[in-house]
């Protein structure tokens, strides 16, 4: 499948009837708000807004994936994040064979995203993970390869986390 045919509607359905959506994205976060369980509703096809819950945000931030037309190169706009903490945090992170290595890599997208305005670099990140996973015919987040999904559920998880005061 061509990038350019990934639609809207394809990026919304792709997080929706998902077991494992709550378990890897929302519930790391529990520790924030409690209600880490996600309940969607069937008509409308949105997680169940509850009181102490991400379902809300979460809505929100699929909304936004699917609107973003993210760049081929999605890496990078991760990679901005992790020089980020090389040169304003001075970690010894560095990359190898295209990995970075000397941190595990969502605390470096969590702490390099903290000067990240509105997380631009992690939703277009998300954004490209995304589609890559749909261009690749895993057209559910369950269906994702089990390493590109805990990567995506990583920056999901960044982004709810750094938009939790802004709901």
């Amino acid at each position: 499948m061509d990038a350019s045919l990934v639609s809207s509607e394809d990026i919304e359905s792709f997080f929706h009837r998902c077991e494992y959506l709550a378990y890897l994205v929302t519930r790391p976060l529990s520790h924030i708000r409690p209600n880490w369980e996600l309940i969607l509703d069937y008509e409308n096809e949105k997680y169940l807004v509850e009181e102490d819950s991400y379902s809300n945000l979460l809505n929100i931030l699929i909304a936004e994936l699917s609107t973003v037309n993210p760049p081929s190169k999605y890496h990078d706009h991760e990679d901005r994040l992790a020089e980020h903490v090389i040169s304003d945090l001075g970690w010894n992170v560095r990359k190898i064979n295209g990995r970075w290595v000397g941190e595990d890599y969502v605390a470096i997208l969590e702490q390099g995203s903290f000067s990240d305005r509105q997380q631009k670099d992690l939703v277009l990140a998300a954004a490209g993970r995304t589609r890559a996973a749909i261009i690749r015919s895993q057209f559910r987040f369950d269906d994702m390869e089990e390493g590109h999904q805990k990567m995506l559920a990583g920056v999901l998880s960044c982004i709810l986390y750094h938009r939790t005061d802004y709901e």
